[in-house]
């Protein structure tokens, strides 16, 4: 990694801001959209309060399918998959198993990787692209009018500076000084107190990649860290302690034993912590130039590992859309829709998440009772199963879509093999929309921003990729085997911000 040009950029300065982009918060979320922004052309500051240092402590270790699409979509996909240990079914509550490898995805599997091994690629794609790191920086307040944002730190000696900037987001944690500056609430609540990690060796190895357990008042969960490590993730319903209180391994070893039957001999323990599990959404993603995306807008409890897979997905809808406002290809009001398709879904990963939680804590006969019959109903109910399966994995959401568009509008496009080789989500790459379509098309000069690509069989339907994965709009072939009309095609084009000025070219 180019660590001079990140040493060149240790403090803010301020200097004109007509495109650039003020991104808070340098973990996975901001690394990505960072990063995405760099490769559209948009100047980034990237900014984080603590030293430059990826943590080998992070919490989370899952990669769901949607989330590796959208990695697949930058060229980082195969990299990941080659660190980790993929694993095609979920376990829940001890009963219930949800096979993934009918997932209609190229990743028909979750991807078991510590989040640091995440950040490292995303990082050094940002640092390639040109993203500007500044360290050891706090943002102490911001003012935003009608042209740009102006941003107050506080550096490593603690001196003050400003910068300005177009945009600013904040994705800077569930602490979020970007959320307070603007004055949103966070609301929401704990829902588990008291739950202790540990990063320690095992004497003997599990027999599953995952191994979890809910059993009476305790559950226990170990995953590997694929440096020799694995994370445990316990806790007991009867110690209901204080983030601070001490944690030794003594402690972790017998909740494990409780819920799992056995310790696995774990020992040398290099990191413990306890804390607590909260529920929280700000009610607005976005307050006039100011963004949040991933922990800053919404917490989840760790359960179905959906934090840090939401927070990408995040990023991966504003970038694209922030550039392309910028690049003056599309209007404000675009912006509008990352609010509008990214807030249900935070709402519905607290229902999920918390609703998992919540019944592997189940501790009242009602409570069994409705965790068993719950269990046994997705057992046996395909299509319940497969809907769980997809809120999980992110596959199974979709954006709504304007009234009497195709009914492909707003859903995901799944990856498809291309007429003379090549994948669509390897004609993604670059930040570009993708043109589907049965019959060549002549695109003229769109900026760069337009890839036009061919189905590799005989499907007559026209179909626009948003850079994030989504159809933009779709239209069927006509009845006499002709295709979409051009004119259609070129509103639409000029309408998702994915061309300059419509072209007569295009016919």
């Amino acid at each position: 990694m180019n660590g001079k040009a990140r040493t060149q950029a240790r403090t803010p300065h301020t200097r004109p801001g007509s495109r650039d982009v003020v991104v808070v918060g340098s973990g996975p979320t901001g690394l990505l959209l960072a990063g995405d922004l760099a490769t559209a052309g948009v100047p980034v500051t990237l900014v984080e309060k603590r030293p430059h240092k990826i943590s080998n402590l992070s919490r989370a270790f899952v990669v769901h399918a949607r989330t590796l699409e959208q990695l697949d979509a930058r060229g980082l996909a195969d990299e990941l998959e080659a660190k980790g240990e993929p694993l095609d079914r979920i376990a829940l509550f001890g009963r219930l198993e949800v096979p993934l490898d009918t997932l209609p995805s190229r990743f028909n599997h979750l991807l078991v990787i510590p989040q640091y091994e995440v950040e490292k690629v995303l990082e050094r794609r940002a640092v390639d692209s040109g993203v500007r790191f500044v360290y050891e920086t706090e943002v102490t307040g911001l003012a935003q009018d009608a042209d740009g944002v102006t941003l107050q730190f506080r550096g490593p000696g603690g001196e003050p500076d400003t910068l300005r900037a177009a945009y600013a987001v904040g994705t800077d944690g569930m602490h979020s000084a970007v959320r307070e500056a603007v004055g949103l609430p966070f609301p929401g609540k704990s829902v588990i107190r008291s739950v202790v990690l540990a990063d320690v060796l095992l004497a003997e190895e599990p027999a599953e990649i995952l191994t979890a357990q809910a059993v009476g008042d305790a559950f226990a969960f170990i995953a590997p860290l694929g440096d020799g490590y694995h994370r445990v993730i316990g806790w007991h319903r009867k110690r209901d302690l204080a983030d601070n209180e001490s944690l030794d391994l003594t402690e972790v070893k017998e909740i494990a034993r409780l819920a799992l039957g056995r310790d696995y001999g774990m020992h040398d323990a290099r990191w413990m912590s306890r804390f607590h599990s909260d529920e929280r959404q700000a009610p607005a993603y976005r307050v006039g130039r100011v963004f949040l995306a991933g922990d800053a807008a919404h917490v989840h409890t760790p359960a179905g590992g959906q934090g840090m897979n939401t927070g990408l997905q995040d990023a991966a809808n504003l970038g694209w859309k922030l550039a392309a406002v910028l690049d003056g290809r599309a209007g404000d009001a675009l912006l509008d829709t990352y609010q509008a398709e990214r807030h249900p879904v935070g709402k519905s990963v607290l229902r999920s998440s918390g609703g998992i939680v919540r019944l592997a804590m189940a501790k009242y006969p009602w409570s069994m009772a409705f965790r068993a019959a719950l269990t046994t109903f997705l057992d046996h109910v395909g299509p319940a199963r497969r809907h769980l399966t997809g809120l999980v994995t992110g596959i199974g959401y979709a954006y709504k879509a304007p009234r009497g568009a195709h009914p492909l509008a707003g859903r995901r496009a799944p990856d498809a093999a291309l007429r003379g080789g090549g994948r669509l989500y390897e004609a993604l790459r670059g930040g570009r929309f993708v043109l589907l379509t049965p019959e060549p098309y002549e695109t003229g000069d769109r900026g760069g921003r337009l890839a036009v690509r061919h189905w590799a069989d005989d499907r007559r339907t026209t179909v626009l990729v948003r850079p994030d994965g989504y159809v933009a709009w779709a239209a069927e072939g006509r009845r006499d085997g002709g295709t979409a009309d051009a004119a259609a095609v070129d509103a639409a084009l000029t309408a998702a911000g994915a061309t300059d000025a419509p072209s007569a070219a295009l016919r």
